[in-house]
């Protein structure tokens, strides 16, 4: 009888054990394993197996990182190294972790990210930190995905694909079964839910949702911004539906409830080009020689009743998202452009702000409600200006080349007079509030001629000028008014009553102090000794660089070193206007929290009871969040409009500023139409650079050669990527060197 061959003994080492077996007990913190359900996990059988996991088990032991919970059975030790925080993904797929609570991110290298992508919530665990080094960890948990859907490439094999994101922060691709390609072809840009991850696999497994269409064609990119970041680019048919059977004509039972302000003159400045009008402004002289004046804002509130699916929608999307192309509102357009709409020589529901102004801009009274106006005029902010710019003119005539109606027209007297007037006291209370410590962000904005086909044809930038600040100040008034009206109110137990603000916190000291660092390169200097001495040097800085070539980057990063404002329950004021209570009342047609603003005011004004602060809490947050994703998924339609203008530009030489500068490339912002791209430091043919990061600079190691933050430079397009939003140039030499 033959014998049976013994199993040959397996003496392999397992390698890296104690992290394997930690990882495991990471995963889940709170798990008893024994060494069985160890040795399954990481896939091993074998007797020799066995016995290393057994011994390293007793090890841990021995040294207190795990304690035996019942025989043969161990739990990781009880530790303070667990925090919860979200993931901001960094190059090359490495990340960190923004724990509210914690002075400095923590460091997760690629293998340590466990399956996690930007923006989730997850649970980390901290290493012991080396002396003088960065704090490491490894996430342990994913708590709550940020966003399940992606935008980008798709790669079609015979039985599989997978889309490659367009998103930089997106570290892994996504394979896609055959079964779930849902027709897309290769090369097409789609929209793809990740529904499943797998222990092993290195991909998430996902679905094609939707096709977008073909990279570079301008609905498709359009498109594919919205779709990356979750924004709908249509309303669902039954809440078009819901919006079209709503009752929009004007009812005299309704008239008797509100205050009838039709007869006061009454109009409305806007963009030449504006669809929907959310405000207006009314002017009456009264006989003590004091001044009413009307802020009017569409009384949205009065179609959009909680509860209905109209009002979800208006909630889920919180915002209407301008992109360079057309708007996303989030009204359908019975709404917006309709029954909300302040057109001319038509009635509306409105919801008021009426203050009496004395000569000197100070407020004597101020009431607040529900009204009815009718608007007399519709001027668009050049014909204002005009007015403006032309006090003596009495006929108040707009020339042709200005007017709406391109034709010449007369200017009603009372009308003419009211602007006038009301921008002599603009201009007081923007005085006013510069001296109370306002921050004056006065930046240039870019904008495009577009063709019927949505190319861009040329460039232009869009200023502010005393039309747009005389609207500004009133709305500014009448959002500052409610907001202490309201935020000055207590309840019967002596509590704040409940209230959406818009807030904004002091500028972060580390921020105020990297601006510092970069404007001294240009020669400017900052007090920050204190609030009002930052606020101070602030505005005489962006005053400073009006006009200047660096104007556009200063401006920028002075932005930047802001906090963000947002929504809250809890007041803190708002730094940047130098206003203890602020809100925004003046765009319910646009944003949501302004909905919520009219409901509480009129609330409160009917003397109820304050609403539930956690109920609108909730609401705020999101309402700052989808702000956020619409001012994202707009900077990125401009990426894209600058990206397709600059490709139809590829043989000219422009002149640029040099507006930042890494170790992997210099960015340069070119001066006539803002558009931003990078020369990459490999590409610098004509001798090894060196990034010198405290300088701003690269140098030239033989030629001693210095591109640095704010010198002039020629650059020429090399490469124009519409997918990635992205130009890259090539360095033609400095400014005085070329030109001389």
């Amino acid at each position: 009888m033959p014998k049976h061959k013994r199993k040959k003994k397996s003496n392999n080492k397992i390698e890296g054990l104690t992290q394997s077996i930690l990882k495991i007990f990471r995963k889940d913190h709170a798990a008893p394993y024994n060494y069985k359900q160890i040795a399954a996990k990481l896939g091993v059988d074998d007797p020799s197996s066995r016995n290393q996991i057994i011994k390293k088990l007793k090890e841990l032991q021995g040294k207190g990182t795990i304690k035996e919970l019942e025989r043969g059975k161990f739990i990781l030790t009880p530790s303070q190294n667990y925090y919860t925080g979200r993931v901001d993904i960094a190059g090359r797929g490495q990340g960190y972790i923004i724990v509210d609570d914690l002075e400095n991110d923590i460091f997760v290298s690629n293998k340590n990210l466990n399956k996690a992508l930007h923006g989730d919530t997850v649970e980390v665990y901290v290493f012991k930190r080396k002396k003088g080094g960065k704090t490491e960890g490894e996430i342990t948990q994913i708590i709550e995905r940020k966003k399940t859907e992606f935008v980008g490439t798709i790669d079609v094999q015979e039985n599989f694909a997978f889309m490659n994101s367009t998103d930089h922060k997106m570290h892994t691709d996504i394979f896609i079964p055959k079964g779930k390609i849902n027709g897309a072809k290769n090369g097409e840009i789609v929209l793809v839910e990740m529904e499943d991850w797998p222990e092993k696999a290195d991909s998430p497994f996902g679905r094609v949702l939707k096709v977008l269409g073909m990279p570079g064609e301008h609905n498709t990119e359009i498109h594919s911004i919205l779709a990356q970041y979750g924004l709908p680019y249509e309303f669902p048919p039954e809440v078009e539906e819901y919006a079209n059977t709503l009752d929009t004509k004007i009812h005299s039972e309704e008239i008797k409830k509100r205050r009838d302000m039709r007869k006061t003159l009454t109009f409305t400045i806007d963009p030449k080009d504006a669809k929907d009008f959310d405000d207006a402004l009314s002017f009456e002289k009264l006989e003590n020689g004091n001044y009413e004046i009307g802020i009017h804002i569409a009384d949205v509130s009065h179609y959009l009743k909680p509860g209905t699916i109209l009002d979800d929608e208006a909630y889920e999307r919180a915002t209407s998202v301008y992109l360079v192309d057309r708007v996303v509102p989030m009204l359908p357009e019975i709404l917006s452009n309709g029954a909300c709409s302040l057109r001319p020589h038509e009635e509306k529901y409105t919801f008021s702000a009426v203050f009496e102004m004395n000569d000197k801009a100070e407020v004597v009274d101020k009431w607040f409600g529900r009204t009815v106006t009718y608007s007399d005029a519709r001027f668009a902010y050049e014909e204002a200006q005009h007015i403006i710019e032309n006090p003596k003119d009495s006929s108040y005539l707009i020339p042709s080349e200005i007017s709406i109606t391109d034709k010449a027209y007369h200017v009603d007297k009372s009308i003419g007079e009211a602007i006038l007037e009301m921008d002599r006291l603009a201009k007081i209370l923007r005085t006013n509030r510069m001296r109370q410590g306002a921050i004056s962000f006065d930046k240039v904005e870019v904008k495009f001629i577009l063709s019927d086909n949505g190319n861009p044809d040329g460039v232009y930038f869009k200023e502010s000028k005393d039309a747009n600040k005389l609207i500004e100040e009133f709305m500014l008034l009448a959002n500052r008014s409610v907001a202490e009206f309201i935020g000055k109110k207590k309840s019967k137990e002596g509590e704040s009553k409940t209230f959406v603000y818009r807030v904004h916190d002091e500028p972060d000291d580390e921020k105020i102090a990297a601006l510092e660092n970069i404007i001294k390169q240009f020669g400017y200097k900052l007090n920050t000794k204190d609030k009002n001495s930052t606020a101070t040097s602030l505005n005489k800085l962006l005053s400073d660089v009006q006009g200047k070539k660096e104007q556009n980057l200063i401006d920028t990063l002075a932005i930047r070193s802001m906090s963000k404002a947002v929504y809250t329950t809890n007041n803190i004021g708002h730094y940047g206007l130098a206003f203890d209570y602020y809100t925004h009342f003046t765009s319910p047609i646009r944003r949501y929290p302004d909905v919520m603003v009219h409901r509480l005011l009129q609330r409160y004004l009917d003397g109820k009871s304050s609403a539930k602060q956690d109920k609108y809490e909730d609401r705020c947050a999101h309402s700052s969040d989808m702000e956020n994703l619409a001012s994202n998924a707009e900077r990125d339609s401009i990426k894209y409009m600058q990206v397709k203008y600059m490709q139809d530009h590829q043989d000219e030489e422009f002149v640029g500023v040099i507006s930042g500068v890494t170790d992997w490339g210099i960015y340069i912002e070119i001066m006539k139409n803002k558009c931003e791209g990078m020369v990459r430091i490999q590409d610098l043919r004509d001798d090894h650079y060196q990034f010198i990061q405290e300088e701003y600079a690269v140098v030239g190691q033989k030629s001693k050669k210095t591109y640095t933050l704010g010198d002039e430079v020629y650059v020429k397009v090399k490469n124009a990527d519409l997918v990635r939003k992205h130009l890259d140039f090539t360095m033609l030499g400095h400014r005085d060197e070329i030109e001389n």
